[in-house]
């Protein structure tokens, strides 16, 4: 019976199980990190090169994390804390991502404005406040669903690195030698960059978006909630704990 079930249970199609991953890694290339990288690279080449290799395993471990707390527990990155740190510490956490993320966001918008005064001329200031109106009012009146599909779609765009590489001209000789053989500089010009990098890639932001969208879609999906959900979130809902199967 069970194996006629599964055999029963519709396939998704493959782009249509794509979703936090997806999105949330494609905003964490987000316009802060993009002017980071671009001003990285011109006031010190491939010198900055070999921080991907600091960078990328720590951004994957994390994220990786994050979705499956989010998976398991069924609930945010808060509300998991919440339940096994003291109040002061959950609100000193929340303090702090809060201060983050409204630092992040606000660099983000003043780097969508510079970039769209570049292009089409006009203050910084005016295309920045008007991307921030035009966020907060695809958030607040456009369906979720939607709302989703149309991101997917937008994460086509990272595309355009790609192109960029074929394109510029890049000496991957010099890129490859620097990345695992750096010049490292150290001045205090040098040292404000890699900590911009870092920073940059390893974003509080994902972080606490990651387990949200998480265990949104696995509430959301069908074929979760008919056997392939989290024992966690299964048996913890039933009887009101994190991790319940470790619990025995």
């Amino acid at each position: 019976m069970r194996r006629a079930s599964a055999v029963k249970r519709p396939a998704l199609s493959w782009w249509k199980t794509l979703g936090p991953g997806l999105i949330t890694g494609a905003a964490d290339d987000d316009p802060s990190g993009i002017a980071t990288y671009s001003q990285g690279g011109a006031q010190f080449g491939y010198d900055v090169a070999w921080t991907v290799l600091l960078t990328y395993p720590l951004m994957v471990a994390i994220q990786l994390a994050s979705a499956r707390i989010g998976r398991v527990t069924g609930k945010g990155l808060t509300e998991s804390f919440a339940r096994f740190c003291p109040g002061w510490a959950v609100y000193g956490l929340v303090f702090l991502l809060m201060l983050a993320n409204v630092i992040n966001l606000g660099a983000d918008l003043n780097a969508m404005g510079a970039s769209a005064a570049l292009i089409a001329g006009g203050h910084a200031a005016w295309f920045a406040a008007a991307f921030g109106l035009l966020s907060l009012l695809l958030q607040v009146f456009l369906p979720y669903e939607r709302y989703v599909s149309v991101l997917k779609w937008l994460t086509l765009s990272l595309l355009a690195y790609v192109g960029v590489a074929f394109s510029a001209h890049v000496d991957w000789g010099a890129a490859i030698r620097s990345t695992v053989m750096p010049h490292i500089t150290w001045d205090r010009d040098y040292a404000t960059t890699v900590v911009a990098i870092l920073g940059t890639t390893i974003s509080p932001l994902c972080s606490a978006n990651i387990p949200s969208r998480s265990a949104s879609a696995v509430i959301a999906a069908p074929a979760d909630r008919r056997g392939t959900m989290s024992p966690g979130l299964r048996r913890g809902r039933k009887r009101d704990g994190i991790f319940a199967e470790y619990s025995r």
